[in-house]
């Protein structure tokens, strides 16, 4: 009796053809007994039915915030480092306080100084984000309320335009003057 084995292609994890390896029972050059293509078929299925029962564990989905602007990034990082060492300084001039050791002072003296710069560092985030905003432009995406107000604005001045229009034909051909029939 000859051993079946079944083997994966590489590339997409479909079942590639099963290979039969002839036995000391398969005298006939390894060609496979009847009952090994239904066991074949039958692990077949159940693979199948395993992968059809397989969900990923997440699912990309496309990001809905748009990446900051090399510099907004920049000076966000900077930022972020200088407020982390702040906060370091401030730790460690808690601890020497609590130990009451003489570095305690001069830290309570660099962390008030990080303090200013940390607070520099979060407002030049955000005045380097708005002039980016005004170089650059920003994208613009109104509200159905606004755009529905903007389209009758709009209905409304092309109404006004045709009605100076029809108002200027009028007194071109002369019919302002006041006259009921011509002489």
């Amino acid at each position: 009796m000859g051993t079946a084995q079944r083997h994966l292609a590489p590339e997409d994890g479909t079942a590639a053809r099963s290979m039969v390896r002839p036995g000391p029972e398969a005298p006939d050059g390894g060609r496979a007994p009847r009952g090994a293509d239904e066991e074949l078929s039958g692990a077949r299925a159940a693979r199948t039915q395993q992968q059809a029962q397989y969900r990923p564990l997440w699912v990309e989905e496309p990001a809905k915030r748009y990446r900051m602007p090399d510099p907004v990034r920049t000076s966000a990082v900077r930022a972020l480092i200088i407020i982390a060492v702040t906060l370091i300084q401030a730790m460690v001039a808690f601890f020497c306080t609590m130990a009451e050791s003489w570095l305690a002072f001069p830290m309570v003296i660099s962390s008030v100084a990080s303090t200013v710069v940390a607070t520099w560092g979060a407002v030049d985030v955000l005045v380097t984000r708005q002039v980016w905003n005004q170089r650059n432009g920003v994208v613009s995406e109104p509200s159905s309320t606004a755009r529905s107000l903007r389209r009758e604005r709009r209905a409304a001045r092309r109404q006004q335009r045709a009605a100076e229009r029809e108002q200027e034909r009028i007194r071109r051909r002369g019919g302002s003057t006041g006259r009921l029939s011509h002489p």
